[in-house]
Order: C-alpha cells, then sequence, then structure tokens
C-alpha cells in the first residue's frame, strides 16, 4: 500500500471591495546582552594538540598489531634508562591516545584547564586508565600546557565468550583538571579601540548594538562605536576609560539590545523534524490535503486441469487493484498569519510531520512563505 500526498496551494487575490490592507504588524522582539552576541576580536580561545599514552588499563589496551603504541612505550621507557625491543613488549594494558584541550584566552602559568583523551589504535576501553605526561601544542608548535591525570570515561564496555556490554563510548575519555598551562595564551590585550564580532552577522541589529554604546557611553555627542560590515563593529575606548579598559568592556557586555534575526525555518527531512522561529509569516493562501491510496493484492490459485485432458497444473496469479481517495480538507490562512496559525491549522487538517514539510516547501515554492527554509 503506497499513499501520496496530494497539495493544493493558490495564492488569493484581494478584490476590490475589500478594504484596504493595513501594514503588517511589527515582528515580535527580544532583547539579549551583548555578551550573548558579541565577541571581542582577539580575545579568543586557542586549540592544542598532543599524542599520548594511557596506561593501567585491564587488558582493554591496543593489540600487537598497533605498532605506534609499543613503538611509544619503548621511546618513553628508554628515556627512563630501562632499554627494551618494542616488538617484544604486550601492550595490551597501554593505548595511544589523542589527547585535546582549550587554552582560554588570558590563560596564565599555573593554571588547570580540562583535557580529553581519544583512543587512535585498537584499544576497547580507556576505562581506568591514567594518562601520562603529555606535551600539548598550539598551532605555532609551542608547548602550551602539560596533562596527565586520571581518566574519566563515563562508559563501560565488556566482553565475554561472545557476549558483550557497552555502555556510552569507552574508548573517548576526560581528566578534569588534568592540564596545566605552562605558557601564557597568545592574546593581546585591548588598547585605543575594540572590534566586536557578531556572533550572527545582520546590518540591524549591528547598527542597534552602536547606537546602545554611543547613548551610554558617549558624553560629548561623538560616535565611539561605529558598524563597519554585518558583522563587525568599531568601538574606540573614551578617554575617562582609558585605564579602566576591563571595566568598559564589562559595560558593554551588560548592555541590552534588541535584537533582528530573519525568519527561518529548518527543515530535517531526515528525522522529520521542523523548527519554525515566530518571526515566520504567511500571506494569504489556499490549502487543501488529501491522500490518495493505491492498494494492490496478488493472489497465487492452483489451475487444475479436467480428467484425461493431457494438461498440466499450473499457478496462476489473480491481481486486484483497488484505488481509494481520501476527500480533500483544506483550511485557508488570512493576511499576517502567523506560524502558530499555520501549525494548529495544519494540524486540524490532520497533517503528519511529513506532510508538513512537503506543505511548508510548497508554500515556499508559491511564494506565500515569508521565511527562509533550510534543509538540514
Amino acid at each position: 500500500m503506497r499513499l501520496w500526498p496530494i497539495f493544493f496551494l493558490a495564492c488569493l487575490p484581494i478584490r476590490a471591495q475589500d478594504p484596504p490592507v493595513q501594514d503588517a504588524p511589527p515582528r515580535d522582539t527580544s532583547t539579549a546582552r551583548l555578551k550573548e552576541l558579541v565577541s571581542f576580536e582577539g580575545i579568543r580561545d586557542n586549540q592544542l594538540i598532543g599524542y599520548g599514552l594511557v596506561v593501567g588499563l585491564n587488558s582493554t589496551g591496543d593489540h600487537q598489531t598497533t605498532y605506534f603504541s609499543a613503538q611509544s612505550l619503548a621511546n618513553m621507557l628508554q628515556q627512563m634508562g630501562v632499554s627494551v625491543t618494542p616488538t617484544q613488549l604486550l601492550v595490551k594494558d597501554t593505548a595511544a591516545v589523542m589527547v585535546t584541550a582549550t587554552l582560554p584566552a588570558f590563560a596564565q602559568p599555573g593554571m588547570h584547564i580540562d583535557v580529553s583523551a581519544a583512543a587512535i589504535g585498537d584499544a576497547q576501553n580507556l576505562q581506568g586508565g591514567v594518562l601520562l605526561l603529555t606535551s600539548l601544542k598550539g598551532v605555532d608548535g609551542q608547548v602550551y600546557a602539560l596533562a596527565q591525570g586520571a581518566v574519566v570515561t563515563g562508559g563501560f564496555g565488556s566482553a565475554k565468550s561472545g557476549n558483550s556490554e557497552q555502555v556510552n563510548h569507552p574508548t573517548v575519555g576526560r581528566v578534569p583538571g588534568g592540564g596545566m598551562v605552562e605558557r601564557g595564551a597568545p592574546s593581546i590585550p585591548p588598547k585605543g579601540k575594540l572590534r566586536l564580532q557578531l556572533r550572527e552577522p545582520d546590518f540591524t541589529t549591528a547598527l542597534r548594538i552602536s547606537k546602545v554604546i554611543n547613548a551610554k557611553f558617549s558624553d560629548s555627542g561623538a560616535n565611539l562605536a561605529q558598524p563597519e560590515t554585518s558583522a563587525t563593529i568599531r568601538v574606540n575606548i573614551p578617554d575617562n576609560y582609558a585605564s579602566r579598559v576591563v571595566e568598559f568592556i564589562a559595560g558593554i557586555e551588560s548592555l541590552q539590545v534588541v535584537t533582528d534575526r530573519p525568519a527561518r525555518v529548518v527543515i530535517n527531512e531526515r528525522t522529520g523534524t521542523i523548527v519554525m522561529g515566530k518571526e515566520v509569516r504567511v500571506s494569504p493562501v489556499a490549502i487543501m490535503h488529501g491522500k490518495l491510496t493505491v492498494e494492490i493484492q496478488t493472489t497465487p490459485e492452483v489451475s487444475q486441469p479436467a480428467p484425461f485432458s493431457q494438461g498440466k497444473t499450473t499457478v496462476v496469479d489473480q491481481t486486484k487493484v483497488n484505488v481509494h481517495e481520501d476527500k480533500s480538507r483544506s483550511v485557508i490562512l488570512q493576511q499576517g498569519a502567523t506560524v502558530e496559525e499555520l501549525v494548529r491549522a495544519l494540524g486540524a487538517i490532520g497533517s503528519t510531520a511529513r506532510d508538513v514539510i512537503a506543505i511548508l516547501e510548497s508554500l515556499r515554492a508559491a511564494g506565500a512563505l515569508e521565511a527562509d527554509v533550510e534543509v538540514i
């Protein structure tokens, strides 16, 4: 049995006797702190990476086929005065891992950071292991932190006699506070001027942020903040804050701004998920929805020849086709309809999530959906 949804959309013309159309009401607005909307140029995190060994595993480490684990263990023992041949080592209690961490802006030597360890060989489980001293380097090749400590996996895995049990992902672990900063982060303290970077570029929001900053900190009427693009805003530090830059930045972060975001509909056809913002509007439109059901049944029947007729017994397929079409259900949306009204109307005519996805795509094709449709 197969189902084909049928959709019909038509933009409704405005008749001459209809009253004049009023301007659409302003979109719903919301305020947010600048701390959530922007970041400061030059004040950023940095990624660190390193190669290390996790030891103390209960026979769940790398196998002999992972040669670099034995080689790494032999090199480490060599530095400690123990000379061994890598091929003579059994590394089932050792696992080679890649260690990653994030170095915060303005991090100073002695600060502790969290690190993650992920198996890169054929280790089955890092549970109960200990990460040995590992150097963490930045993109410039400099060592910025050292990591060491017990690995917390948050998972469990066990196998014996062909039976296995696994919870979560036991080949990736975390060492809380296991990294210690050895070199200060390459962050430049702001002087003279700042440059704000919008996390979601938008010309309207950038202009509003500039006006809010000028209204708060510009006493002489000078424009301290000036939008450069939809993603950046240049802010000159006032003279009275020249020695109090941190206080000035903190004041900017706490300002409230009315944000302006484009109306957007996000569709995930793989899971049937639809996310629609409250800014989405629908133009006057009529929607008709129905189902066409085609059912094909095949029944094998045995054809038996008459006695002494020299015929053969054969199997004949009897095919029966039934076609059923549901009566279409319709809904009409008026000018300025919101996404809430759209969802309620589609639910009233029995639309499923898959139907709504097809209807939204048809609405966009008809030019009746005032929003960007993004399919992921």
